[in-house]
């Protein structure tokens, strides 16, 4: 395996730079997802039949929470990622961690809000509108869930293996997927939440 040394730790072999490619490929898979759900939302928003409307159900305090997390988990993923690049083990580790248990803390505020909308009378099939967003918020809510258990799969196999061309590579495509996570995120904020409000 030939190592250029020039190039940052991930993109430093062949192999590695064809992982990051098919990486992105899947992202664009995830964004048709997304963008189906979306979709399928907008065009649900307003059928909400007996059951609650958006306005009647989004609380600001949880969300604006969740984002403030999911947020700044992104930056703390971003600082572990440096930290990786500068050969810095320890740090890496650490910042991942910390990103890790934002995400956490994300989805614990995720399952209050859940909950509340369960004992408010908005489930999954009281409405059109229910259904959709709970099958939004919930496929984004288990993203993060695969999220957390990958991130915890990396930061193992950093503790065990070291900094190599390998396992930074792995760190650097998680990073990829944690920021796709909370870019869609930033939609659902202002889409879904924000509008709902007013």
């Amino acid at each position: 395996m030939k190592v250029d040394n020039s190039l940052p730790l991930e993109y430093s072999t062949g192999q590695n730079k064809l992982n990051i490619l098919g990486f992105w490929i899947f992202l664009a898979a995830e964004v048709m997802l997304f963008a189906t759900l979306f979709a399928t939302y907008f065009t649900l928003e307003h059928r909400t039949g007996n059951g609650p409307a958006g306005a009647e159900i989004f609380e600001l305090t949880p969300v604006l929470i969740e984002t403030i997390l999911l947020l700044t988990s992104s930056f703390t993923i971003g600082l572990g990622v440096h930290a990786m690049r500068i050969g810095n083990k320890k740090a890496m580790m650490s910042f991942f961690a910390v990103t890790l248990l934002l995400g956490l803390a994300f989805l614990g505020v995720e399952i209050y809000e859940f909950t509340h909308y369960t004992h408010i009378g908005a489930g999954l099939q009281v409405s059109a509108f229910t259904g959709i967003l709970l099958t939004t918020l919930g496929t984004h809510g288990a993203h993060v869930t695969l999220g957390l258990f990958w991130g915890l799969f990396i930061i193992m196999q950093v503790k065990k293996q070291g900094l190599t061309p390998k396992t930074a590579n792995k760190a650097f495509i998680f990073s990829l997927y944690w920021h796709f996570l909370d870019v869609v995120w930033i939609f659902i904020f202002s889409f879904i939440y924000l509008k709902g409000m007013m």
